[in-house]
């Protein structure tokens, strides 16, 4: 692995991130030694760097357990901020959670600190001076070693900053936003903003929630419908996308898996892709394609398909901001609509 910097951390992170969704015996794996099979695997091959949440079932958990005796080697990172349940307390940036939070992900991992804590996704109703303020208590009470958001538009990066230097808090370190082959937003702002002020990137979602294993094509809709599949998966415009982007993985003579994975570490404000693999083979595949690397030639032939900054269709799970699921914040009360 050719290692790179986290950001301005001096943290040493592999170009490839574990992902830990699917070590979840509720959503994923339903084995934990499996699991943990997985990760020793992944660790073996020199990934460094394990990312789970809170908010991911048990797999705090079983990571916790399959890290004795490795857990030095790790870059350790977690997320709080989602929904725990339906105590309208147990989850957002304030003080009063993840102040809680945090003592209970460090239970769960059997650890005595995180090296990288993030904020799961942005939270409009608490000040961004409040959350900064408790992360940087856990950064001096040696509980949490970096801090780092996930899903945050470019405008709230560069206010987080702001705030920091302002009131002499810690400052976020990362970012970890979707990036794909078909989710290439962040590219207009995001990633830009995450260079200039030297944050790492860990993206998510590189094979596309599914869609860019080559497993899920076009004409299968109805198929995918019946099986309960995430609306993604029913998009026609990424179908029929990804049918284009099989046919120049078949040109190219790689598997689109590999094709997926080596486009979005090529970008230089990415520092590592998570891969989130439930099974053995899944990670043996991502694996033989580590060392794949994109001519200019093949990155014009992917930017022809999906031009840069641009995606295709809507990706489940990716922030919305308040301002476009409510109504009444992007309406003028009845009575004043009018221009008479």
């Amino acid at each position: 692995m050719q290692y790179r910097t986290l950001g301005r951390t001096g943290i040493k992170v592999s170009p490839y991130a574990l992902g830990a969704l699917m070590f979840a015996t509720s959503v994923g794996n339903p084995d934990p030694d499996d699991s943990a099979r997985i990760i020793h695997k992944a660790l073996d091959a020199g990934i460094n760097l394990v990312d789970t949440a809170d908010v991911y079932g048990d797999s705090e958990e079983v990571v916790g357990k399959a890290l004795k005796g490795r857990r030095d080697h790790v870059v350790l990172a977690t997320k709080v901020s989602r929904p725990l349940g339906d105590d309208p307390n147990q989850q957002g940036a304030s003080r009063r959670w993840i102040t809680t939070a945090v003592e209970n992900s460090l239970r769960r991992l059997r650890t005595d600190h995180i090296d990288l804590y993030q904020i799961h996704r942005p939270n409009p109703d608490t000040d961004i001076e409040e959350t900064l303020s408790v992360l940087s208590d856990l950064i001096h009470s040696g509980k949490v070693r970096a801090i780092g958001t996930s899903g945050v538009p470019a405008s709230d990066i560069v206010e987080a900053r702001w705030v920091a230097e302002r009131r002499g808090l810690a400052r976020f370190h990362t970012e970890q936003p979707p990036y794909s082959l078909l989710s290439r937003g962040i590219e207009r702002e995001v990633l830009p903003v995450a260079e200039r002020y030297g944050l790492g990137t860990l993206v998510w979602g590189p094979l596309g929630q599914g869609l860019l294993t080559g497993r899920v094509r076009a004409g299968r809709e109805n198929e995918l419908r019946r099986a309960g599949f995430f609306q993604h998966l029913n998009d026609e415009r990424r179908l029929d996308t990804v049918e284009r982007f099989i046919a120049l993985a078949e040109e190219v003579g790689v598997p689109l898996t590999h094709l997926a994975m080596a486009f979005t570490i090529a970008h230089p404000g990415v520092t590592s892709a998570i891969v989130g693999p439930r099974t053995m083979s899944h990670l043996d595949d991502l694996l033989a394609g580590a060392d794949l690397a994109l001519t200019d030639d093949i990155l014009d032939r992917i930017d022809e398909i999906v031009p840069p900054g641009t995606d295709v269709g809507t990706l489940d799970q990716a922030y919305v901001p308040p301002a476009l699921q409510q109504p009444g914040l992007r309406r003028r009360p009845a009575g004043e609509r009018s221009a008479g």
